[in-house]
């Protein structure tokens, strides 16, 4: 079969093609028309939008093409449903590109299973497999299932799972290259992993609860993230927590007005069941915060507020560390990720307040009320070091699509996951 070629130019398409033209076609493939265009990375993803609604088998990128321009065609064209492959251009990125790739189609596909074939389990199993693979015995993996959560104080995951028949997960990855117990760890990522959420007894809508299969996207991003550094060479020694439930109704789920109390003694009212993600993360943030590391992120689909303020275009970044969230946004900077700051004060724990409780897990109002996505942070911050020093909390609000765009497709996006690895590699 003939190489379906894809070619930039920097010359206007001619006038029989309709004016701003930007994509025209020719025996061998496709051109893409960057003249006067202030936004050219832009132009090129809605051409490849344009390119994979043909579904075309392969596409060959051909010509001049900078490494920033191929990452801009490929995030667009990979769609969800047996998507098709990329032959990069014939350039010193190559490799890097490659491996980029590599953990952007392990992230979105697992953010794009059903929820039917990803319990918390095989969430669990196909991340630390993954991770596994690409570092061979420098990885030890550990799980703690089910009843065993509740013995071990993992009470925030164990409550919001219990609902399922299938059992919640924490899940810990540890990547330590030096081989050595006593080798310092350099940096924790954890992920919420719901892998479905109903909204529990707080139910969602039908049309709010069809794409929530995507629930668990921090997860994914996180562990792509590592993936990604791995394959970059990482010597640094970092661990992967994921937070992993099904938040289902049943006689056996946590209810409204439950109280729960974690290891570190912060009991938390329950006035929304559907605010489940932050209950898991503090067990994990908890967990991270145990390992001494300097570094902590976190990466959840959290907040409804969060894609009110952001869209889906942006991730929100939190922190009450400045160089720490500054890092952070220098990463994604460099990435040619969008990463954008939220606030988040030390005042922001209390904006969740309980009579029955030192804290509820969300206010009792639509939303959460204003401020949504910064009160969930400040939820969030009560179980990392009371300072939030080196501590990274990302809201991905851009990590999934329910319905396509002129420069995304339906579904997982893997955003941030470049910027994770950029973080955890230069810290």
């Amino acid at each position: 079969m003939t190489e379906f070629t894809v070619t930039l130019t920097q010359e206007k398409a001619a006038d029989y093609w309709g004016e701003n033209n930007r994509l025209t076609f020719d025996k061998a493939g496709a051109t893409i028309h960057l003249a006067e265009t202030r936004d050219p990375l832009r132009v090129i993803q809605q051409a490849a939008r344009k390119l994979d609604s043909l579904n075309i088998p392969a596409a060959t990128l051909g010509g001049d093409w900078t490494k920033e321009q191929q990452w801009a065609f490929a995030m667009s064209f990979t769609r969800a449903r047996n998507p098709a492959a990329i032959n990069w251009a014939d350039t010193e990125d190559k490799a890097d590109l490659e491996r980029d790739y590599a953990a952007m189609l392990f992230t979105r596909q697992l953010v794009n299973d059903t929820p039917e074939d990803l319990s918390p389990e095989n969430l669990a199993r196909r991340a630390g497999n993954w991770i596994k693979e690409l570092g061979g015995d420098h990885v030890s993996i550990e799980m703690t299932v089910g009843e065993d959560l509740q013995k071990a104080g993992w009470i925030g995951i164990y409550n919001v799972g219990r609902g399922s028949v299938r059992p919640p997960v924490m899940l810990e990855v540890d990547y330590n290259p030096s081989g050595s117990d006593s080798a310092p760890v350099d940096a924790v990522l954890v992920g919420k992993g719901i892998t479905f959420d109903s909204g529990g007894y707080s139910i969602k809508s039908s049309e709010g609860m069809l794409d929530m299969k995507c629930d668990m996207g921090g997860a994914a991003t996180v562990t792509g993230a590592l993936g990604l550094a791995i394959m970059k060479g990482t010597n640094k020694r970092i661990k992967l927590i994921l937070c992993c439930a099904e938040n289902l109704i049943s006689g056996h789920a946590y209810k409204l007005g439950d109280v729960l109390t974690y290891k570190n003694g912060v009991t938390v009212e329950v006035v929304n069941t559907d605010a489940e993600g932050r209950l898991v993360l503090a067990d994990g943030l908890m967990r991270a915060t145990e390992t001494g590391a300097p570094l902590i992120i976190d990466a959840a689909t959290l907040t409804g507020a969060a894609v009110v303020a952001m869209g889906s275009d942006y991730h929100a970044v939190f922190s009450m560390d400045e160089d720490a969230r500054n890092k952070m946004l220098a990463s994604a900077a460099a990435e040619g990720e969008r990463f954008w700051p939220l606030p988040l004060e030390q005042w922001h724990k209390d904006r969740c307040p309980s009579a029955f409780a030192d804290t509820a897990n969300s206010r009792p109002q639509k939303g959460g009320g204003g401020g949504g996505a910064s009160n969930a942070a400040g939820f969030l911050a009560r179980f990392v070091n009371p300072d939030g020093t080196g501590w990274v909390h990302l809201d991905l609000a851009a990590a999934y699509h329910g319905n396509g765009s002129a420069e995304m497709p339906v579904g997982a996006s893997a955003a941030g996951v470049k910027s994770i690895a950029r973080m955890v590699m230069d810290h």
